[in-house]
């Protein structure tokens, strides 16, 4: 089977100077994890995904022992816990205005129309991802085929 037989051709997509704080929305509406990015001539340049933003991120927490908390630990939680607060809304802040062209995957691994699923399958295990953007002869993006569509193409194909 091809993957022009399991990609999808309505690709959320992304321009590299998408805001983080807008990106996040539409891969939540869209309940996707990820989507290419692409220049004015529908190249793909890059790939964003979930991790990408979650490295961006910065996460703080308290280092008190919750096991047996000194009685200095429980006197300094509230100011720590404040402080982690803080620290947690300066970065949500810093996220907000974020460009995805920052934080995005440069290096994109991409297939065309006319390969075959398996080759699809092995090029998401061998890089560790889990979708590649579909590509024409000129490196247009034409669609995009991820695990869950190269399941269902073998399920399909089993009927």
């Amino acid at each position: 089977m091809k993957i022009e037989d399991a990609m999808e051709v309505n690709v959320v997509k992304f321009k590299s100077t998408d805001k983080i704080v807008d990106v996040t929305q539409v891969l939540r509406n869209n309940k996707i994890s990820g989507a290419p990015v692409v220049n004015e001539e529908n190249h793909v340049i890059g790939i964003l995904s979930e991790g990408d933003i979650m490295r961006m991120l910065e996460f703080h927490s308290p280092k008190i022992n919750l096991i047996l908390p000194a009685p200095l630990d429980l006197i300094e939680l509230p100011v720590k816990m404040k402080h982690e607060m803080d620290e947690l809304a300066e970065d949500m802040e810093r996220a907000s205005s974020v460009l995805i062209g920052d934080i995005m995957t440069k290096k994109v691994v991409t297939i065309s129309k006319d390969a075959q699923i398996a080759d699809a399958a092995e090029l998401m295990d061998s890089h560790h991802i889990k979708r590649l953007p579909v590509v024409d002869e000129n490196h247009k993006l034409i669609g995009i085929v991820t695990r869950g569509d190269i399941i269902g193409a073998m399920v399909k194909g089993n009927d």
